[in-house]
């Protein structure tokens, strides 16, 4: 608990035990998923050191997925760089799908050899994964001979978990009982919707997967349960602070006498010692949480921020701020001011105006506008808007598109294009042997197969074409379009290799090329697969090499971050946000629709099935209602960006 509480207070939180009152399980918040990893990573190596002294063997419980990940990572560099050996570790691992062949892309399996085991020293009989190949009938008695094994291994000393969106752990679904032990279990249609882009499509997902029960999971003596990103955070606080029931199964772990949640401040942004502090303690106010809680107080009483009063902010436990501050009439015209100045129809910065209370400089005039598109259709879904306003000013915009984005594009795209290639190309042979290839290969393709190079490149060409269409539409010069096709996604799969300096030097050089007077990227770190956060973190590394290198330009360049198709900026965050007329958003919408081949049906839609037009569209009208709700003018939609400052 002390390590606990002085990892909150590093971070800003509250961390005396009155602000964790509404928690009922013990949480541990880290700066970010690296460092949370490293300290889970720890534990197990400490617990595997500590056992080998005593001549006893470590037995841990594994979790698959993207969050242990890093985890695993961390546990193959410990063995390879600090000699710490796994030959007295047992291992036995939550779930897996049914039916599922070990040799499947898809199989745990895979995943658990490719991450960990292959690289260790552990004996494979002390590796147990549940059997996907099993005859229906036999599944039953199965489970129960892999309950006598963890027994007979003397129980788990450590049980790793991720947590679904419903709450799940290991494949135990809303539902499931706290007694439930190994057993056949059918998938929920959310887990199903959220595993669908890793099976290229929901049908080819599978409906049941044999899992540890929650009462195998509870009678662990440890359990770490593991959540990054804001996408999480939402369960988290369920399953944090929330009444115990069948529904959310996460909820059973507050019975558990030694269970730690380990989270990044993402996922646990909806804690309430984390998003309402106020609530819970007396803060120490500055003016962002100052405008945080005029905002939520706002909304929560729905009235403007202009009509919030003493009696409001003293009854939701900000009676401290109004003694320090004086009045609500002083704070609610504090961030009202703050708010509106936020709203700017220049994204480029205002020619020949009074800009200290813009968002964006009014020199120099026209600017070089350069926008990172980690897609090659996010430009368009997520600041369309913003990109004709500063094409339509006269701004000499740029656009970097980072990776190809060849994985989404459906079989049948490809097919279409090489008929209507091969009506032109006739008379070449070649050309058409491998049109014949292409299709025989497509024909026999198994879903999840790894598409050959040849049909790899022709679905990047794809959305090329589709990107210098939107491009075009836009006004911005096809040479000012840039497609650098970021080697680390270069896979042909779901997973994606980590990003090398082949990436960032890549970066590295279109910045010195473009040498920007203003920079637009994806900070949506909550997109399915991670290709935004690691495109930006690529961009990150890019610009701290100019800025420790001592680049003139850099100085004078304004970073902006908008969010994906998966989340907006909460109001509060927002440093600059551009109003969309109704004309301006069909003509947003008209550029989206120039990626036909991410029309009508994404091949990676999330946990969401509309259309990216339709995600984009609503997104914009709510943030532009809301502001309106707030006390400001009312917009047909809004644009929002946060200011990232990296000098």
């Amino acid at each position: 608990m002390v390590a606990v509480l002085a990892e909150s207070k590093k971070l800003g939180f509250p961390a005396d035990e009155e602000s964790r009152k509404f928690e009922k399980i013990a949480t541990s918040i880290h700066e970010s998923s690296v460092e949370a990893s490293f300290y889970v990573a720890n534990e197990i190596k400490e617990l595997i050191k500590q056992r080998q002294k005593q001549g006893k063997k470590a037995v841990l419980g594994l979790a698959t997925g993207s969050t242990p990940t890093k985890v695993y990572d961390y546990l193959v560099k410990f063995h390879q760089e600090e000699g710490l050996s796994f030959k007295n570790v047992v291992t036995f691992n939550l779930d897996e799908y049914f039916p599922m062949e070990p040799d499947s892309i898809h199989s745990y399996v895979r995943f658990m050899n490719e991450h960990l085991f292959d690289h260790l020293d552990i004996e494979r009989k002390h590796v147990h994964i549940p059997d996907g190949t099993l005859k229906r009938e036999n599944v039953r008695e199965y489970g129960e001979q892999y309950e006598e094994k963890i027994r007979e291994a003397g129980g788990i000393d450590i049980q790793v978990l991720g947590i679904g969106r419903t709450g799940h752990i290991g494949f135990n679904e809303p539902g499931s009982s706290i007694t439930s032990k190994t057993r056949l279990v059918r998938l929920d249609q959310v887990t199903r919707l959220d595993a669908a882009s890793d099976f290229f499509g929901l049908e080819n997902v599978p409906s049941r997967a044999i899992t540890m029960g929650v009462g195998t999971i509870m009678d662990a003596k440890r359990i770490i349960l593991m959540a990054w990103g804001e996408g999480k955070s939402g369960i988290i606080n369920q399953a944090v602070e929330g009444e115990i029931r069948e529904s959310v199964p996460a909820t059973f772990l507050q019975k558990h006498e030694n269970c730690d949640f380990i989270l990044d401040q993402a996922a646990a942004s909806s804690l309430t010692r984390v998003n309402t502090p106020w609530l819970v303690s007396e803060c120490v106010w500055n003016d962002a949480l100052i405008k945080r809680a005029t905002i939520w107080l706002s909304q929560k009483l729905d009235k403007a921020i202009l009509k919030l009063t003493n009696e409001d902010y003293s009854e939701y436990g900000m009676g401290n701020l109004i003694a320090e501050i004086g009045s609500a009439e002083h704070i609610n015209l504090k961030v009202f001011n703050q708010l509106q100045r936020t709203i700017t129809g220049w994204p480029g910065g205002k020619p020949n105006a009074d800009d200290s209370n813009r968002p964006e400089r009014k020199d120099p005039y026209p600017k070089r506008s350069l926008i990172f598109s980690p897609h090659p259709d996010d430009d368009v879904i997520s600041m369309g808007g913003t990109l004709l306003r500063l094409v339509d000013q006269g701004h000499e915009v740029h656009v970097a598109y980072q990776t190809s984005g060849n994985i989404a594009v459906f079989d049948d795209e490809v097919i279409r294009f090489l008929d209507f290639a091969t009506d032109v190309q006739e008379q070449n042979k070649e050309l058409q042997e491998q049109f014949r290839n292409v299709r025989e290969f497509l024909s026999g393709k198994k879903p999840g197969e790894v598409d050959s190079p040849e049909i790899q490149k022709f679905k990047g060409l794809i959305r090329k074409g589709e990107a210098l269409s939107a491009c075009r539409y836009c006004g911005v010069e096809e040479k000012n379009a840039h497609f650098q096709n970021l080697p680390f996604y270069e896979t042909g799969t779901v997973k994606k290799k980590p990003h090398s300096e082949e990436d960032v030097k890549l970066t590295y050089d279109l910045l010195q090329q473009v040498k920007p007077h203003q920079i637009f990227a994806a900070g949506d770190l909550s997109d399915p697969h991670g290709t935004h956060r690691v495109c930006l973190q690529i961009i990150y590394l890019a610009l701290q090499r100019l800025v420790d290198e001592g680049a003139d330009w850099v100085k004078d360049c304004y970073v902006w971050l908008y969010r994906g198709a998966w989340q907006e900026w909460d109001i509060c965050d927002m440093e600059m946000a551009v109003p969309i007329g109704p004309k301006d958003m069909t003509r947003k919408k008209n550029a989206i629709f120039k990626h036909q081949s991410q029309k009508d049906a994404a091949m990676f839609p999330g946990n969401d099935e509309r259309e990216f037009w339709q995600r984009a569209e609503q997104r914009n009208t709510e943030t532009a209602k809301k502001y309106n709700e707030l006390g400001m003018a009312e917009y047909e939609a809004l644009e929002g960006f946060v200011r990232y400052k990296f000098n």
